[in-house]
């Protein structure tokens, strides 16, 4: 993924003039899409969208023609969607709709759509392009019904990733959950699907050549209302599979994440060899406060047999998941236990790892074991992500930082050399946080509102270019200790979700509060026709 910069885009088209001259209003009209496209500008008429709608395109878009004929369906029922393969889609019937490629624009993800009294066109610098123009059209029919008024837009995104995190690892989303969230993504011109797929809580994943992973991590006894009940699931081979297709049709990234060294006890509790202590250790039992507590053992650093088990692991996660990252955690570890293990302190004292008054650093421990499993996914052709603590002791500089304790720890990972994913805690993009500062509000540890989430930004003014070009974009992180059910996790997404789409892709001098708040009035009516629970409270 690129940087921040596109090359060749400074905010002039000669088609529409410069970007303030064609921002959310044009001609005494309102362009209400969210995120707010770069440039636009209202033409005469409209184009009717009949009960039958014929779609054009060459074979290579095939799939995201469909994508965009069920988002088209949905927005009107009874509307039958009709995707016609032509290599030279160019036909001049009346009310149809046309996709293609075209090799004059320069960015990915650029689209231009132009909607006209007998016709849209949809063209794009790439597959990912046309999705993004398609959930341009799919917002419109939406909210407008069969009418849509004439109008040219081109469009392109401001970062490269732009993405939301569910966690699965501490209460387990159904696959059609995850797919209508994938969908609601893909139609806020989002990128990345982080999926936390492990933690202290449960480890979700099915790996063929470990069935006790899932076996021991994925359940844990409930005993509320004085029943004892398993609770808990995990996804197979066939559910990851399903997953990443849907999320690859509408060219949305799918990064999974297995949290080490900390946040292991699910691992721990099939493998109570790899820890520090080794053997069985009663506190990893499941018990039901274990729900939210917080859990003090880590994998042991010291251990080849960690490293081997792992590597198999990686392995096999890497067949599963065909995108170029994998992010493997290393955040909140209890390095404190590796003081007191004397594999760990044999490791650190062979490998010389010590601090600058000369004693072992379980800082650089973790940065060493760290960067064994980055060199895991290298040989595999991918890339590691982690969160902000795995650069505290040195790692390889291709690893990708997610900084999440501050903006300023992102800063200074970029100038470090690393690339970096902004997402910071504090009132910005942790929306498991509740939406107001009341009691009766769901959330915890802290508030964020809608407008705290649309005054973030990634990079901050005045940052200088050599360190703005490492910051990727930012990700949307929903953590899910308190979240029991798929309509509690919209509630906390949406719409601050919405805000931190248009963060995400839009120029930072389009946006404002007030027009957004404006087009969110029109946008909350595509979130009740896609059947999305959101917070209808004050947005500051």
């Amino acid at each position: 993924m690129s940087g921040s910069s596109v090359p060749g885009r400074d905010g002039d088209s000669e088609e529409f003039g410069s970007i303030k001259g064609s921002g959310a209003h044009a001609g005494g009209r309102r362009c209400d899409l969210i995120p707010i496209p770069v440039l636009w500008e209202p033409e005469e008429g409209a184009f009717e969208l009949g009960p039958r709608v014929e779609i054009f395109a060459p074979e290579q878009l095939a799939r995201e023609a469909q994508v965009l004929a069920r988002w088209l369906e949905r927005a009107q029922e009874g509307r039958r969607c009709v995707v016609v393969l032509e290599e030279n889609a160019t036909r001049k019937c009346a009310a149809h709709i046309v996709l293609s490629l075209s090799q004059e624009m320069r960015c990915a993800e650029e689209y231009r759509l132009d909607i006209g009294r007998t016709g849209i066109r949809i063209e794009a610098a790439d597959e990912a392009g046309v999705v993004r123009g398609a959930a341009s059209l799919a917002q419109l029919a939406f909210s407008r019904g069969n009418s849509i008024a004439a109008m040219r837009i081109h469009d392109w995104p401001r970062f490269s990733w732009r993405g939301f995190m569910l966690d699965c690892a501490r209460n387990f989303f159904r696959v059609e959950f995850i797919e209508k969230l994938i969908d609601l993504a893909a139609l806020h011109k989002l990128s990345v699907f982080h999926w936390h797929l492990t933690d202290d809580q449960a480890w979700r994943l099915e790996i063929p050549s470990h069935p006790e992973l899932t076996e021991r991590g994925a359940f844990r006894q409930d005993l509320r209302y004085e029943v004892e009940m398993k609770k808990g699931g995990f996804y197979s081979r066939n559910d990851v599979e399903r997953i990443v297709a849907h999320a690859a049709a509408r060219h949305i990234l799918v990064v999974p994440e297995i949290e080490s060294p900390g946040h292991s006890t699910a691992l721990l509790a099939s493998h109570p060899e790899f820890s520090c202590r080794g053997g069985v250790n009663p506190s990893l039992q499941f018990k039901p406060q274990d729900h939210y507590g917080i859990f003090e053992d880590i994998v042991c650093a010291g251990n080849d047999a960690t490293l081997s088990f792992f590597d198999e692991v990686v392995g096999e996660l890497c067949a599963m998941f065909p995108g170029g990252y994998v992010h493997m955690g290393g955040d909140e570890a209890p390095k404190a236990r590796w003081i007191d293990c004397p594999r760990c302190q044999r490791r650190m004292i062979e490998l010389d790892l010590r601090d600058a008054r000369g004693d072992c650093a379980p800082e650089k421990l973790q940065a060493w074991y760290m960067g064994r499993l980055s060199a895991m996914l290298r040989s595999r052709g991918r890339r590691m992500v982690g969160w902000d603590e795995v650069i505290e002791g040195g790692i390889s500089g291709d690893t990708i930082v997610m900084s999440w304790r501050g903006i300023g720890l992102g800063i200074e990972a970029a100038k470090l050399g690393y690339d970096v994913v902004m997402c910071p805690q504090t009132r910005a993009c942790y929306l498991d946080h509740k939406h107001l500062d009341t009691p009766e509000e769901p959330g915890h540890l802290g508030f964020c509102t809608v407008r705290d989430s649309y005054s973030f930004d990634p990079v901050p003014e005045k940052l200088p270019d050599d360190l703005a070009r490492h910051i990727l974009g930012g990700q949307a992180n929903l953590w899910s200790e308190l979240l029991y059910f798929g309509r509690h996790a919209e509630y906390m997404l949406f719409p601050r979700l919405c805000a931190l789409s248009e963060v995400f892709w839009s120029p930072r001098e389009l946006r404002d509060f007030e027009d957004f708040s404006a087009r969110l009035d029109s946008h909350k009516r595509r979130l009740d026709a896609l059947d999305t629970l959101y917070y209808k409270g004050m947005l500051s």
